[in-house]
């Protein structure tokens, strides 16, 4: 039965590669075959309807709480003009310096990277820093990968995926967060050398520039006041800035809480950019939007509750175990060497997308004992890295790509030696603390 729960999985793997079916429809059909072929009765206990669907689909609501919040924090950035400052700051500090306006962006990026993650954190930082970066000479492929390189960098510390991968691992919150503390400098020498290198590499490419905002009373009648320079450009406040930062310090630097430190940098982002009056307005407005962004992640967490509720029933596990533990190395340099060459799986949506099948995987190596929950956390983790930039399927590769005028392919191709030296990395650090 085991291999035929595997042909299954297989079976799911391609409806999502060919786009047959969604991510999330596909991870839900393949959790109620496995649990039919695991022998799980129809309702009652370890059953289809009553364990896989009715207790899987809410078994993440902690992250999709903080996966609410997230969005909605980045909603804030967004309207209130935080995020579009700090890209400015960096483009002025950089001047007409490629490497320098570069490497700005990478930070930047990597600043609301910590807050959210795919298409949104893209757009916070690319909207203005990917012109920006070309019009200085930075090619397109360049600007797109730095853009997603610095959203790598954030991954660690982003708190709805430490919620996400303690809910779904069953582990402490501070284990999670010990682990992306270590993974954290892989990411961030792998950024660095990514901006280093291709910038000069590649030499400089003027493509395009940004509009240019007109001089303080250019414009209007000859008598018109000179607006000041907020006004123009809707700065936000010096101290506003520090916004992404707050959810953070909190969380790393205090341990509070995940969705208390959360709450905390969207209510600091609302004070200090939003007069009294208007604060009641707004924190619905960018709530409602943040729903909006928030809605298709939602949808795949509930999927993936469900699939991690199907193979951990008793029949899954026992006729998954022998197979897995049949094919796993124990070894630590035989797992780091083997759990390196499969980095590609994880893309295009692959066996080892912790967002699709690779959660239900990570769930069976657990649930049969075959490694502990803080290896596979090593493991998934930094795969994640991997799909989190170079996936030509994830929204964030998509938009970055595709709003810089190259393809996702070309992002894939330049960015993939990078950040499969992360997953090594990440690996190493694994097989060497937790093997």
């Amino acid at each position: 039965m085991g291999v035929v729960i595997l042909l299954v999985m297989a079976a799911g793997v391609a409806l999502m590669l060919t786009r047959k079916l969604s991510t999330a429809f596909a991870l839900t059909l393949l959790a109620v075959a496995i649990a039919f072929l695991a022998g799980a009765p129809f309702t009652g206990k370890n059953s289809v309807l009553d364990t896989v669907l009715q207790e899987g689909a809410p078994a993440l609501a902690a992250t999709m709480i903080a996966i609410i919040l997230g969005s909605w924090l980045a909603k804030l950035l967004d309207e209130t003009g935080i995020a579009g400052t700090l890209v400015r700051k960096i483009v002025e500090f950089g001047g007409d310096r490629p490497t320098v306006v570069a490497l700005g962006v990478l930070a930047v990026s990597a600043l609301v990277g910590t807050v959210t993650g795919s298409a949104p954190a893209a757009m916070l930082a690319g909207i203005i820093g990917i012109p920006a970066m070309i019009a200085v000479g930075v090619p397109k492929v360049t600007a797109a990968g730095t853009v997603l390189m610095g959203i790598a960098v954030g991954i660690p510390f982003e708190l709805p995926l430490w919620q996400f991968f303690s809910t779904a691992l069953e582990l402490p919150v501070p284990t999670v967060r010990g682990f992306m503390v270590k993974l954290f400098p892989f990411a961030l020498a792998a950024a660095l050398a990514f901006v280093l290198v291709e910038t000069r590499r590649r030499g400089t490419e003027h493509a395009w520039s940004l509009k240019s905002v007109d001089s303080p009373g250019s414009s209007g009648s000859p008598g018109a006041k000179p607006r000041s320079r907020r006004a123009e450009l809707g700065d936000a406040p010096w101290y506003a800035l520090l916004a992404p930062a707050v959810p953070l310090v909190l969380a790393l630097g205090f341990e509070l809480a995940i969705i208390p430190s959360l709450l905390a940098g969207v209510l600091y982002a609302l004070v200090t950019t939003t007069r009294p009056g208007e604060m009641n307005k707004r924190l619905l407005r960018t709530l409602y939007g943040g729903f909006e962004v928030a809605a298709p992640p939602l949808v795949l967490f509930i999927a993936i509750g469900i699939l991690l509720a199907a193979v951990k029933l008793p029949g899954a596990v026992e006729a998954l175990e022998p197979l897995v533990k049949s094919v796993s190395p124990q070894n630590p340099v035989v797992f780091v060497l083997v759990f390196t060459l499969f980095v590609p799986l994880c893309l295009y949506r692959g066996p080892l997308n912790v967002f699709g099948l690779g959660a239900g995987i990570a769930g069976v190596l657990i649930a049969a004992g075959i490694y502990p929950a803080v290896a596979v956390l090593g493991m998934a983790t930094s795969y994640n890295q991997v799909f989190g930039v170079a996936d030509p399927t994830s929204t964030q590769t998509v938009w970055s790509a595709q709003y810089a005028g190259v393809s996702p392919q070309q992002v894939m191709v330049r960015t993939l030696p990078y950040v499969w030296a992360v997953a090594l990395g990440g690996l190493c650090v694994t097989a060497a603390t937790y093997l």
